[in-house]
């Protein structure tokens, strides 16, 4: 292992050891109980079971067969989730040939950042991944259950259900994944087309036809943004049943694997070889999951998402942990957007197993850890075939069949990863340096201020912005509005910056894995509502990013920097913020939210 994965491991370990322990023990005094029907009262136990069939209610409680628990994610408007409908049926299939039980334990929401993007709906995204957790946590709370399987792929669902799962620690648990969509019209090409909508060159028919091409069909969409980045963090932490990831949900394989994840899971809940997720998810599986997004240039969502995942296992990350990685791990894969392939070409040139076979040879991931299957992480260094009617895992080759989107530990990309911390006297915030040009690394502009991203739009609208600057975009933080994803920006600025212009935007908003090759300079923490420094910058004033060195200043006079207040909401903000489409159901989220930083935790 290389010295830095041990001392970032160390470290994590170190600060995280009071929370990871009252964790476990609390784990321990679960799983020690009585299983579920044994355990509740008789009326408990008949209204658990009341609408299975006769025989399913034998198996649960004369023979004590194994019953699983199934949370999904299905709904049938969301692409990646629509396939989802059949599975209920298939994995109770499979179970009952292994003698094994199975209820729907509950559904969670699931929305689409693509449906609501730019829309009041966008800023209930966030905190849909605190809702999808404690939904999850609402089916399981019948506590009959002896393992569940985690049906949800896109943005907020995995992290959510993850979580969720982790506060059900005590549980065997597998995620069953549906695929990604077929390849449609390619990622670049889908950009132009907005540039140019943005520009004026082209209508709303053409825009909405070149939308429709690439979106399509069932499965998640094929760039590389959070909902495939999720795909490849679980993989890369042993929760999937291994390469299970991007197959096609129409694909024969697909069901095969959903089958294989029932047996995986039952697999688990054996005395033989119990694994439930709260023991298997410790601070190497987290570091693990880290490194495989730094490896890929996956999401910025992440440096979110991941903080809460590992809080949820009593294990405590920040952005110095993902910094310290990302500048000793090599970048091993180019998808879009840090590429023009997309996931399918991934797939089809290694995809994950590629990349964490080479991580694990090169000692950049932790090969002695748990997983879902008996061979451990190794597991997922292979690639599963059909083999007669049947599945099979083969190992890959040792080269890729397409170096221009996946490469070998040993001639990377890039020797560092995809994603860089920056620091200075505007806070700390990310960028996903890996999709900027190298010569956009540095960007030293004037600012212009807005408070949202219809301000800007309607300056781009107007002529204004031909000219180098620094988008300030403020008051876009979890508290301020719940942090909606900013992605109605990225036309726009990529015209300018196509014109020559030096542009770049510093937020405390969210731009996440689709973030494009503009610089930007994300979640930028305290937030301006929790006086942070980015509420201080007035228009005029001169910005500094450097995602080489990892810095991000306001180039003021340091007493007059000191001196200045911070520019507060005000009420009309505040109350638009607040009300319409369900925004006034989330008010205590948005009250008690952590910093995004500390994972925008809701329920600490």
């Amino acid at each position: 292992m290389t010295q830095t994965l041990v001392e970032v491991t160390e470290r994590i370990r170190e600060r995280s050891a009071p929370t990871r322990k009252a964790y476990l023990q609390r784990l321990d005094q679960i799983i020690n109980r009585p299983r579920g029907a044994d355990r509740l009262g008789c009326a408990n136990v008949a209204h658990a079971f009341a609408a299975l069939p006769s025989n399913d209610k034998f198996r649960i409680v004369a023979e004590k067969a194994p019953h699983i628990g199934i949370i999904t994610a299905y709904n049938d408007m969301l692409s990646a989730h629509q396939p989802y409908e059949t599975y209920p049926d298939i994995i109770r299939d499979e179970a009952r040939k292994h003698g094994a039980t199975v209820q729907v334990a509950g559904g969670v929401p699931a929305m689409c950042d693509g449906i609501t993007q730019g829309e009041p709906g966008m800023e209930l995204s966030l905190f849909s991944r605190d809702t999808i957790a404690m939904a999850t946590a609402v089916g399981l709370s019948h506590d009959v259950f002896d393992a569940a399987l985690l049906l949800g792929v896109c943005d907020k669902i995995v992290p959510g259900l993850l979580i969720g799962a982790l506060h059900f620690g005590h549980l065997p648990c597998v995620f069953v994944p549906a695929g990604p969509m077929a390849t449609g019209i390619d990622n670049t090409t889908k950009s132009k087309v907005r540039e140019k909508y943005a520009q004026g060159l082209v209508g709303r028919e053409e825009l909405l036809a070149s939308e429709s091409a690439a979106y399509h069909g069932a499965g998640t969409c094929t760039f590389f943004g959070t909902a495939n980045s999720n795909q490849m963090l679980i993989e890369a932490m042993g929760l999937h049943v291994p390469g299970a990831a991007f197959v096609h949900p129409h694909d024969d394989m697909r069901e095969m694997l959903t089958r294989e994840s029932v047996k995986t899971v039952l697999s688990i809940t054996q005395k033989q070889r119990f694994m439930p997720i709260g023991q298997l998810v410790d601070e190497r599986v987290i570091v693990n999951a880290i490194v495989a997004l730094l490896a890929t240039g996956g999401s910025t969502n992440h440096l979110i998402h991941w903080v809460a995942v590992a809080r949820a296992a009593g294990i405590i990350i920040d952005w110095s942990d993902f910094s310290k990685l990302s500048q000793n791990t090599p970048l091993l894969a180019r998808v879009y957007p840090n590429g023009t392939a997309d996931v399918n070409q991934f797939q089809a040139a290694g995809g994950p197993s590629f990349v964490i076979r080479e991580l694990m040879d090169a000692g950049y991931m932790h090969s002695d850890v748990n997983s879902v299957v008996i061979g451990g992480l190794r597991d997922f260094c292979k690639k599963p075939v059909k083999s007669d009617n049947d599945l099979i895992w083969v190992d890959l080759p040792k080269e890729s069949p397409d170096d221009t989107i996946v490469r070998n530990a040993s001639r990377p990309f890039s020797e560092s990863g995809g994603l860089r911390l920056l620091t200075g006297n505007l806070g700390r915030s990310v960028i996903k340096s890996s999709a900027v040009p190298e010569d956009r690394q540095i960007i030293e502009a004037p600012a212009i201020v807005f408070n949202g991203q219809e301000e800007l739009l309607a300056a781009f609208e107007r002529g204004e912005l031909e000219k180098d600057f620094v988008a300030v975009v403020r008051f876009q933080g979890p508290c301020a509005n719940g942090m909606p994803e900013l992605h109605k920006l990225t036309p726009p600025l990529s015209v300018l910056q196509g014109k020559g212009y030096r542009v770049a935007i510093v937020t405390d908003g969210r731009m996440s894995g689709a973030s494009g090759k503009v610089p930007a300079a994300i979640h930028l923490s305290p937030e301006a509502v929790a006086g942070g420094a980015i509420g201080k910058i007035r228009t005029g004033d001169m910005i500094r990013l450097n995602a080489i060195v990892g810095t991000l200043n306001a180039l003021v006079d340091d007493e007059e920097w000191k001196s200045r207040s911070v520019a507060v909401m005000t009420e009309a903000q505040r109350n638009n913020n607040g009300h319409g489409i369900g925004r006034e159901l989330f008010g205590g989220m948005r009250k008690n939210v952590l910093s995004a930083e500390e994972g925008a935790v809701t329920w600490l």
